[in-house]
């Protein structure tokens, strides 16, 4: 069974005028698969080998959401991103280190997150944070012809996926690369017979993840339960 500790209070990754507190699951070498899909479950995330979940005192901003695969309906929008990029040659690989895969994550990360601290990331931060796993993962290549547009990290569960991070090209203007991972990801749960596709946390005062409360229906890990959120809750 792992162990539980908290972390010191830390700037917040999120809203940037919060402290933020941890929970981390220990030992992680430990943690198999089997074990992470409990701990997902319980509203766990992992970055690397860091097994970890929201804990802040005063502070519920990070919902855990996931979408019911079997019950997903797609929208209109939706639907043409998926029309639109039918023509990518996607293969699934073990975590591995390719020159290539950084060099669009850093393109990525200038693009989309200058001055968020990890479009500094070095080559070892960018290894410890994506290519570090004791489960289930894989990284998944997008490919346009010879030129490579998107990578995914996903965990594979007893009972889902859980997205762990997607970086693409983000030079390429109203491409919907993003809609359209996620609707891949979707559709790897249903030819997996998975009935979760996990998306991490749902932050309403952050524009960056309102993205997630597109893909319905959307459950929310509320008080220890997952359930779609009635008139009162956050989406």
């Amino acid at each position: 069974m792992p162990k539980f500790h908290t972390t010191n209070p830390y700037s917040c990754s999120y809203l940037p005028d919060r402290l933020a507190c941890s929970e981390i699951a220990t030992p992680e070498h430990l943690i198999d698969t089997k074990a992470y899909g409990k701990l997902v479950q319980a509203g766990f995330r992992r970055s690397g080998h860091y097994i970890y979940r929201s804990c802040c005192e005063h502070c519920q901003a990070c919902q855990s959401v996931r979408v019911t695969v079997k019950t997903f309906t797609s929208k209109r929008a939706q639907r043409r991103a998926w029309k639109l990029h039918q023509h990518l040659v996607v293969t699934q690989h073990p975590l591995h280190y390719k020159p290539e895969h950084y060099a669009l994550y850093q393109r990525y990360q200038s693009k989309r997150h200058l001055g968020g601290g990890m479009d500094n990331d070095c080559r070892e931060q960018y290894h410890n944070f994506l290519l570090q796993s004791y489960v289930n993962s894989k990284l998944v290549e997008f490919h346009e012809a010879d030129q490579l547009r998107m990578i995914s990290i996903i965990d594979i569960l007893p009972d889902g996926i859980s997205s762990v991070y997607t970086f693409f090209d983000a030079d390429i203007a109203h491409a919907s690369f993003g809609t359209y991972n996620i609707l891949w990801q979707i559709e790897q749960c249903r030819q997996l017979d998975l009935d979760y596709l996990y998306l991490g946390y749902w932050i309403k005062e952050n524009k960056k993840m309102r993205y997630k409360a597109n893909f319905q229906p959307l459950e929310v890990l509320i008080n220890g339960r997952w359930q779609l959120p009635g008139s009162g809750n956050i989406l």
